[in-house]
């Protein structure tokens, strides 16, 4: 992690090197005086007796903390808080900056220090953050050459993303702050920063199973995922209620079941430009009902995320875009196609634990098994979903290369395509992949089919009882209701890895 941050105004004083840490000019949380003891946002509502005695505690330390004495450090104080007309005041400009902390020295390196160049860091400081970042990269470069460096920063500026990730800064444990992370992730990714997430549970304040439980499940749909909190709050780990466990693990498997999808998206971002998080409108921008849509968004172009964002919810409104023009768009759970109307903000359930996800038809996602590490994840299994648009048809695309070279020696494209009852699996590029094929799914099979074939050679064999017998270790199911067909078992079909020739299923 990088920021261009400090917290002293001016200069730390000088012969403070054997200060390590150098302790700045306030008490930090969850020293004396500075307590994080506010509770949850609403428990006010629910536990008023509690919250009462703990909001007296809190002003009871308050007073004390005015009264004592903070620690301290020697500070040279370089700004004058007169401003003087026709005096260049570059940490009081003469215009408005809406800046927190008020001066521009407090927290963050002042604008009037001088570099080596003579060079004022109010003329260069958006790229302050954006160059140490790049002398991080070259650095790691130098302790692990040619492998890519994993960094994330919250002081970025255009051009970053191609260093660094970047996450939200210090949020707060409140729905509202939930609901923000979607714009933040949304705008980062116009910035050219796909790699982006926010410390979910919130990080000022204390957090509370039910906040929790709703964002370990939006942000396992960010791409960078992490949970982090103020020194002295409670601990908000997913293992601390078990509902929120529950729906964490529930939510991870399906992010760590689609990290080959994901890694395909950062493959297509890193040499197209495209984006991994996407708002509806840039997916479907002929739908201008689309445009303040903030709440629910794209992973890809192929999955929709439609989060609980408020306290004490377990319904939202949601928009199926496109179905008004023929899109399809199929419940993650079910595998169901929803019944959705153009133009309806239908009501869904999400009971706590439960985050709505869909699949847009047309679409093929590539898919591993969600194991407990990402190693362990690559080194796993294949599974296909095809989710058929009205036409009976879909596309997708998967991405290999050794997962860590900045130039990797060698990579494999491998390209999906149903049409008229057959899924095409077609591949290019000299990286070996091993694992094999085991699964595939296919949504929007509108009757049973009576074949089922794997480059010619039939997977079943008609069974009594109007079911499958099969001649293999292959298994076939249909659903009628969610109109589903469940292909299993085929790694003796492809031994060699799933990828290591080009095959077509068929069935009819």
């Amino acid at each position: 992690m990088s920021e261009v941050s400090s917290f002293c105004v001016g200069s730390c004083g000088t012969g403070n090197l054997s200060l390590n840490p150098v302790h700045p000019p306030f008490s930090l949380p969850g020293e004396p005086g500075n307590l994080v003891l506010s509770y949850p946002e609403g428990f006010n509502l629910t536990n008023a007796t509690e919250a009462a005695a703990t909001s007296s505690l809190s002003a009871s330390l308050a007073s004390a903390a005015a009264a004592a004495t903070p620690p301290s450090t020697a500070t040279i104080p370089y700004f004058s808080p007169v401003i003087t007309p026709g005096v260049r005041n570059v940490n009081q400009p003469p215009y408005v900056i809406n800046n927190i902390q008020g001066d521009l020295a407090v927290h963050a390196v002042s604008p009037n220090a001088t570099h080596h160049d003579g060079t004022e860091e109010y003329d260069v400081h958006n790229l302050f953050g954006h160059q140490i970042l790049n002398a991080t990269y070259q650095a790691l470069l130098e302790v692990f050459p040619g492998k890519r460096p994993f960094i994330i920063g919250r002081s970025t500026f255009a051009g970053t993303g191609k260093w660094a990730g970047h996450w939200g800064g210090d949020n707060a444990s409140l729905f509202a702050y939930m609901y923000f992370s979607i714009s933040q992730a949304l705008n980062f990714a116009l910035f050219g920063i796909p790699m982006f997430g926010v410390d979910t549970c919130g990080f000022n304040g204390n957090s509370d199973e039910e906040l929790c439980n709703r964002w370990m499940q939006l942000s396992a749909f960010f791409p960078f995922y992490r949970n982090h909190n103020v020194l002295s709050s409670i601990s908000q780990e997913a293992y601390v209620w078990a509902s929120v466990a529950e729906a964490s693990r529930t939510a991870m498997a399906i992010r760590y079941s689609l990290l080959p999808y994901m890694y395909t998206l950062f493959y297509l971002s890193h040499t197209t430009g495209s984006t991994v998080m996407r708002a509806l409108a840039w997916e479907f921008p002929n739908d201008p009902s689309l445009a303040n849509n903030d709440n629910q968004f794209l992973l890809g172009p192929n999955l929709m995320i439609t989060p609980i964002l408020g306290q004490g919810l377990t319904s939202r409104g949601g928009v199926f875009p496109g179905v008004g023009e023929g899109e399809i768009w199929y419940d993650w759970y079910t595998q169901a196609a929803f019944d959705a109307q153009p133009g309806v903000n239908h009501t869904i359930d999400a009971p706590l634990g439960h985050i709505p996800v869909y699949i847009r038809g047309g679409a093929v996602l590539p898919q591993q098994e969600p194991l407990l590490t990402t190693a362990e994840c690559r080194n796993s299994s294949w599974s296909l979903i095809a989710a058929l648009d009205a036409n009976g048809a879909a596309t997708g695309q998967l991405y290999i290369d050794d997962g860590e070279s900045i130039s990797p020696p060698s990579s494999l494209l491998v390209d999906f395509t149903v049409s008229n009852g057959s899924l095409y699996a077609s591949s290019r590029g000299l990286y070996t992949d091993t694992n094999k094929l085991a699964n595939v799914t296919i949504l929007g099979i509108q009757s049973e089919p009576s074949t089922v074939t794997l480059n010619g050679v039939s997977l079943v064999g008609q069974g009594g009882g109007g079911g499958y017998g099969t001649q293999s270790n292959a298994s076939i199911a249909y659903n009628s209701t969610s109109k589903v067909v469940s292909i299993k078992g085929l790694e003796s079909y492809t031994g060699d890895g799933a990828w290591a020739q080009d095959w077509v299923l068929s069935w009819s």
